[in-house]
């Protein structure tokens, strides 16, 4: 194995704060390139800007890139609205190399050019989920003192009660919009051509929040070189995209699994990209049949939807369907399987690492399993003692290879996510004797209960597979004999008011399916669970609300 990377050589930045706020190297993952001969030929010169469109575009300027219902971009029509707005950055913002620049906005061809500008000025792309309220986007601003924000007009209202508030936002520019001081304005008289900045490969050019899944987001830092490590894995590796591929899906460009999925990864081999605000299950189906996609990226409560829908609208087009953002269950991947014919290829994540590391695809995977190691990375899993867990025996997750964990100005998380140069991602995992990755929980979603260590996970799983059930959540709650019980919390397909008799018949039902003690003591009816931005499950928000509750 190689020696641990280190950083070095000049950076392009004036500005630097990102850096100075960089966890010591010490703390770091290691970083190993050495592992695929792609990863070990970058050069310690990159501009991601540079590689993924600016290239592009010379080799194919007239090959569609983004796309929505209205419009359509060019690779040439995109890295001209690109460079316009690195222009406005520059000339009319103040923004220099290593400043920090905010971006608002849902997925459209607009906020793609946004995010290319900041890259190709040598700035720092600070990505915000739609939903943010202002307190929210006020913490986000402040935390990583930025001056400057390109917002979409229609989610600027948030953005500017976080300006009245914050100790740093000073500049609000909009785009979609006709405002003489709007951003399309002001690049209407910008030339279509900018010299991206000659950034260092370690130059820092993202700060990343977690989505918040275990409470206050934590900032991730992210250098060029590993988004084109991304590029060269999550997606050369999982995916192996073609220039031919139409790339849809559901997470927002804000969120890394979906800046990856839904912009490098589909530019990274000159194929295209349709970039819609939001989408109904239905109306997800109609883009993917009315603009032949390709590869789909979403979540498995997606998919869970859309099975049934799909049974009488196919949707031929698809050829790889990727989802991560949570577990996805058995019976949720073999109801798709089953409707459509298509496997859908699972991996595992973290906005830490940037994106995916461990998947399934084509003919190895197994439905179930999250996968194996992607080329790249190396992963496995430890014990309470730090050693390599045998085969079979769950233990914690960790990760290592050209990406790794890298918190902005917070050494106490930093020193609990990097063990002995391993990513130690939270999850509970098993390997088996095969190399299959098999997920068990969240370290901190395993409930104790009477001695016996039990994956909620699992029980989710088991109560999808009943009809009445459209989604869940099992969560430990304080119990004075048992120190826990399981706790299910079930959304059902059709609320009646009346369900006495099914908390029977679902306790019945996973008693039947997996070994009785694992069923859920108490069930609850909930008309929705409490989701982050990206869609993930709040766990941790029921289990507060059970910590809360009066003791029986």
């Amino acid at each position: 194995m190689s020696e641990p990377w280190a950083p070095g050589g000049p950076s392009a930045h004036v500005d630097h704060f990102a850096a100075d706020n960089l966890p010591p190297p010490s703390a770091w993952p290691e970083i190993d390139f050495s592992r695929l001969p792609e990863l070990a030929a970058l050069d310690n010169r990159i501009n991601c800007a540079t590689e993924l469109l600016d290239r592009k575009a010379a080799e194919h300027p007239d090959r569609r890139a983004v796309f929505d219902n209205d419009l359509s971009w060019s690779y040439g029509d995109l890295l001209a609205e690109a460079n316009r707005i690195a222009h406005v950055l520059v000339d009319d913002l103040g923004v220099r190399p290593g400043n920090r620049v905010l971006l608002r906005s849902a997925n459209n061809p607009m906020y793609a050019a946004c995010w290319f500008a900041v890259m190709k000025v040598g700035a720092v792309a600070v990505a915000t989920m739609p939903l943010l309220r202002a307190r929210e986007l006020t913490y986000m601003a402040d935390f990583a003192q930025v001056r400057v924000a390109l917002c979409d007009d229609k989610l600027a209202g948030e953005l500017r009660d976080a300006a009245d508030n914050s100790d740093h936002l000073e500049q609000i520019v909009c785009f979609n919009s006709t405002d003489d001081d709007g951003l399309e304005r002001r690049m209407a008289a910008k030339p279509e051509t900018f010299n991206n900045i000659d950034t260092a490969a370690d130059d820092i050019c993202i700060i990343a929040f977690t989505s918040g899944t275990t409470g206050q987001p934590k900032a991730c830092l992210h250098f060029h070189r590993d988004v084109m490590a991304v590029c060269l894995t999550s997606s050369d590796q999982i995916i192996a995209p073609r220039a031919d591929d139409v790339f849809a899906g559901t997470p927002p460009l804000a969120f890394t699994y979906g800046l990856g999925g839904l912009l490098l990864f589909p530019l990274s081999v000159g194929a295209s990209v349709l970039l819609l605000e939001s989408y109904t299950p239905e109306g997800l189906i109609e883009a993917i049949n009315d603009h032949a996609i390709t590869v789909l990226f979403t979540a498995p409560t997606m998919y869970r939807t859309l099975t049934p829908l799909v049974m009488n609208r196919p949707v031929a087009s698809l050829r790889i369907c990727n989802s991560a953002g949570e577990f996805l269950p058995k019976p949720t991947w073999d109801g798709w399987h089953l409707a459509t014919g298509l496997s859908i290829h699972d991996g595992i994540g973290a906005t830490e690492l940037l994106h995916t590391f461990i998947a399934g695809t084509g003919e190895a995977i197994r439905p179930g399993a999250t996968g194996q190691t992607i080329p790249g990375f190396e992963a496995t899993v430890l014990d309470d003692a730090g050693d390599v867990a045998a085969p079979g025996e769950v233990g914690r997750l960790a990760v290592r290879g050209p990406t790794g964990c890298r918190y902005m100005a917070n050494p106490e998380r930093q020193a609990g996510y990097v063990v002995d140069g391993w990513n130690l991602t939270g999850d509970s995992y098993l390997r088996d004797e095969d190399g299959y990755f098999w997920y068990q929980a969240r370290t901190d979603d395993m409930i104790i209960s009477a001695g016996y260590n039990i994956s909620g996970p699992e029980i989710e799983a088991v109560l999808l597979e009943h009809p009445a059930v459209s989604d869940c959540a099992v969560v430990a709650s304080p119990d004075s004999r048992r120190g826990h019980i399981v706790k299910a919390y079930v959304v059902l397909r059709e609320p009646d008011g009346n369900n006495t008799d099914l908390v029977q018949a679902l306790q019945d039902h996973v008693k039947a399916t997996i070994a009785p003690y694992k069923y859920p003591r108490a069930v609850e009816f909930i008309d929705a669970l409490p989701r982050t931005a990206t869609g993930k499950v709040q766990r941790f928000a029921l289990r507060q609300r059970e910590a809360a509750a009066p003791s029986e």
